[in-house]
């Protein structure tokens, strides 16, 4: 996946003058023996920073290295003032960790008060406005730190990400979706470029498009995805060639951004325009990590590539679309297990999700949109979804979203898209959260929540939660468990 950044980890040993330089120095390098051992990739600096004279050698270390994310780690005490210097003039995620002490048997010449300098190390930190990671119990022993920046790795990737990102969108949001309209101001806050352009621009690059010579071998590409499942063939010339009016769009656009992602508006003039709906086309650049966000929504395409680069797999935009009948339920209780009928809900859109996370797919015509466009006729222009079961498994249901006030709030949940036939059309999945028809009524709608959520196919609630804090979002909501009461919910039965 070439559109999310890779994670080059440095993990920097710091040292308080009245403490043995030797502890921090020796207990870093049992961490990278962890981490190798382990499998977590980090390139271990030689520099320890005593003061603030050592920290230009440590900066220069790591750029020499081309780490992008730091870790800083009190070995020993620390010293408050040069190491939270250190972490503001590092250009990229940092986390700050400390050494628990190793045994009972030496704690006089052995002992390194880390527990105590992080205390220190965190206000100092918050005089200078810096923000680190730290994990929920940031000290431990070398195996732990090992595991704690291996968690901290999704979280780099979402914030390095997040900071070169541009987001293109082609057309305005539809009016009749006005809960898809939020300001963009809040995301060039947090570093996030918007290039915004008309549907007039897209139709003249995919009518130049026509006669790209790369057409032929992306339909064949298409084509072999497909397989038994091309079920209109004379759809795909078209398709190809408005992949490659996208995809040139996006490489000769991207300017000082290295990341790129689409919300574009895709119906009804779409279709009568374009001559076909452009879902498979979308489904496609997610599993290259390029989301396309469908009726130009903008923190939609955000919310699906914040869960490709915290899962490192393709992610989709699904509605939270309709409840699954009760018989439905019933008949399907082995497969269901404990989940209540209110934890479920059907996941729906027209066809963007790609193959690799559908368990069956074929390529058909939008039904809802044929019903509008082109009743009582064979499908023509509503062909060029790609529709199916969504693969079961682990998921996050996940929004980053922005409000009317300019303010930034986000919702996640972990669950499961459960074995069960959804027996309808589109990119269609049975999903269970535990408490959703809770967290439904008291976040989603209390919240003002639209109707899209970014959906990824693994659970990584705990990086998600932890990027949208350090991107400075106070208001992060998640599935609370029965007994636990949402502020706004009747707590009398």
């Amino acid at each position: 996946m070439k559109n999310i950044p890779e994670v080059r980890t440095g993990i920097v040993a710091v040292s308080r003058d009245c403490f043995p330089i030797e502890l921090s120095e020796k207990r870093r390098k049992n961490i990278v023996k962890a981490c190798g051992e382990k499998k977590v990739p980090v390139t271990e600096i030689n520099t320890i920073v005593e003061n603030e004279n050592d920290i230009p050698e440590a900066l220069i270390e790591l750029e020499k290295n081309k780490v992008n994310t730091l870790v800083v780690y009190l070995g020993n005490f620390g010293p408050e003032g040069p190491l939270s210097m250190l972490a503001q003039k590092f250009n990229g995620p940092v986390m700050f960790v400390a050494a628990a002490e190793e045994t009972g048997n030496d704690l006089y010449g052995g002992r390194g008060d880390a527990f105590c300098g992080l205390l220190s190390a965190s206000y100092n930190a918050g005089l200078r406005n810096v923000k680190p990671y730290m994990p929920e119990y940031p000290v431990g022993r070398p195996e732990e730190i090992a595991e704690m920046i291996g968690e901290f790795i999704p979280v780099a990737r979402i914030i390095l990400g997040i900071k070169k990102l541009k987001i293109f969108t082609f057309g305005p949001r539809p009016f009749d979706f006005n809960t898809l309209h939020a300001p963009v101001k809040p995301l060039m806050d947090i570093g996030v470029e918007v290039m915004e352009n008309s549907e007039l621009d897209l139709y003249e690059l995919f009518n130049k498009a026509k006669n790209n010579p790369e057409v032929p071998g992306v339909l064949k590409d298409m084509e072999k995805e497909l397989g038994s499942g091309n079920k209109f063939p004379g759809i795909l010339s078209k398709l190809a060639q408005y992949e490659i009016a996208l995809t040139g769009f996006m490489n000769e656009n991207l300017g000082v951004s290295e990341y790129g992602v689409f919300a574009n508006k895709c119906w009804p003039a779409f279709q009568t325009s374009f001559g076909f709906v452009p879902c498979y086309v979308n489904s496609r650049l997610a599993q290259r990590g390029i989301p396309v966000a469908c009726e130009a929504d903008i923190f939609g395409a955000l919310s699906e590539y914040m869960l490709t680069c915290a899962t490192g797999f393709p992610a989709t935009i699904l509605d939270v679309n309709n409840t699954v009948p009760l018989d439905m339920y019933e008949k399907a209780k082995e497969t269901i297990g404990d989940y209540a009928h209110n934890d479920l809900f059907m996941g729906f859109h027209c066809g963007n999700t790609c193959s690799s996370c559908m368990a069956n797919y074929e390529m058909k015509y939008q039904l809802i949109m044929h019903r509008l466009l082109e009743p009582d006729k064979e499908p023509d222009i509503t062909r060029g979804t790609i529709e199916g079961t969504i693969g079961a498994g682990d998921m996050t249901l996940f929004r980053f979203q922005g409000t009317p006030e300019n303010e930034l709030k986000v919702y996640v949940a972990e669950g499961e898209v459960l074995d069960i036939d959804p027996k309808t059309f589109g990119s269609t999945g049975i999903i269970a959260i535990k408490e959703m028809g809770r967290f439904y009524r008291h976040v989603l709608l209390e919240k003002k929540f639209p109707h899209h959520a970014g959906v990824g196919f693994k659970h990584a609630g705990k990086a998600l939660y932890s990027a949208s804090r350090l991107l400075g979002v106070d208001d992060v909501s998640f599935n609370l468990p029965k007994g636990m009461y949402y502020p706004t919910e009747n707590p009398f039965e």
